[in-house]
């Protein structure tokens, strides 16, 4: 017999290009039926990947009736601080905030995985990270075993985080960015695409290429 079993209605909240690779992975996933998007409002009543932008995030209380579930899909890049409202305001209404793992991802069955994170196409995971809520593992991203990153954290394409490093909150980290193992990054840094980190950062850093060894 076929599974009748009922999906979940999921909203995508944001519609711009982080949106589309979301929606990619959760049709992979094939947990969620997307009911359609949040956005602009410039943004409404156009269509993303087939799904319709239904209101803005004024109208959440409204589509809360016809959705269980929410997935923030807005980018992380210059700030958190939108992705952090939207999850504030989704809590307070009583969304579910789940975990979205694609298919083609690596998860150690020894990791953990906070509420409202995605794993994207093709990024690892392995044995005892520890991974905060509302965090984005984008794709092809390597999590070394015992890394711990920290919530609201954005671990940018093929990124490397080695073993045992630790990531404080709001963090980003850029595309191809190299984290040499054992290190400990303060919340709200930023480290550029193609870095190669060899050294702690303190709270708040921003940091772009290479640098000495963590011993020197």
């Amino acid at each position: 017999m076929a599974d009748t079993k009922r999906k979940q209605k999921l909203l995508i909240v944001g519609a711009g290009g982080h949106a589309v690779s979301c929606i990619d992975v959760v049709e992979q996933q094939g947990v969620y039926d997307i009911l359609g998007l949040v956005g602009l409002p410039e943004e409404v009543g156009k269509k993303v990947l087939g799904y319709e932008v239904l209101g803005t995030d004024q109208d959440l209380p409204y589509l809360n009736q016809y959705a269980e579930a929410a997935l923030i899909a807005v980018g992380q890049i210059k700030t958190i601080a939108p992705r952090r409202e939207i999850a504030i305001q989704l809590l307070e209404l009583g969304f579910t905030v789940p975990v979205v793992v694609s298919p083609h991802a690596y998860v150690s069955e020894h990791a953990q995985l906070g509420a409202g994170t995605i794993v994207m196409h093709g990024a690892i995971i392995n044995a005892n990270v520890r991974i905060g809520n509302f965090a984005i593992i984008n794709s092809k991203a390597l999590l070394e075993h015992d890394v711990q990153v920290g919530e609201f954290c954005h671990v940018s394409t093929m990124a490397s985080i080695n073993g045992s490093c630790r990531v404080g909150d709001n963090c980003f980290i850029g595309s191809q960015a190299c984290i040499q193992d054992g290190l400990i990054i303060g919340s709200n840094s930023v480290i550029a695409s193609n870095s190669l980190l060899r050294k702690n950062l303190s709270e708040g850093s921003s940091f772009v290429g290479h640098n000495n060894s963590k011993n020197d």
